[in-house]
């Protein structure tokens, strides 16, 4: 009997551990294509190349407009570059892309955060950057947010 209990309680532990890992959260996963690896880490020779355009549409307030980014050395016609690089450095991680999509298989709260759309393009740590913001749902909307302020803050419109 004290067999079979061990025999029990070995098999329901290693059915737990299965569980928690096929039930990782799909932000763990977010941004890594099926069979990509990891980019390399961010050489400081690559950061002197930091450069976005940031083109926003529909978050009023004059918030609207195409704004061109530099950082390392901080530039350019954005109205805050220091914040902006700040915010994409904040977000920049090895083996992860700061400006990834959010997650298709992801579970998003259903809320409308407003008609402000972005298009980012340009140069991020050595690596090419062309990326699109809405905020349609709960995770992009959390997406937009973690930019701010390269993106507008217009979690507020209307005040």
């Amino acid at each position: 009997m004290l067999q079979v209990n061990r025999l029990l309680v070995t098999a329901a532990s290693a059915l737990a551990a299965l569980g928690s890992l096929i039930a990782a959260p799909p932000a763990a996963h977010a941004g890594a294509a099926p069979g990509a690896s990891a980019p390399p880490p961010v050489r400081d020779e690559d950061r002197g190349r930091d450069h976005l355009t940031v083109t926003v549409r529909g978050a009023g307030g004059g918030a609207d407009g195409t704004f061109e980014l530099y950082c390392h050395p901080v530039g350019g016609n954005h109205p805050d570059p220091r914040a902006a690089c700040a915010a994409a450095e904040r977000n920049t991680r090895w083996g992860s892309d700061a400006f990834a999509p959010a997650p298709r298989e992801g579970v998003c709260t259903l809320q409308y955060g407003g008609p402000a759309t972005a298009h980012v393009t340009g140069t991020w740590a050595g690596r090419p950057v062309d990326a699109t913001y809405d905020r349609r749902d709960g995770c992009r909307i959390d997406r937009w947010d973690r930019l701010v302020p390269l993106l507008p803050d217009v979690r507020y419109a209307g005040r």
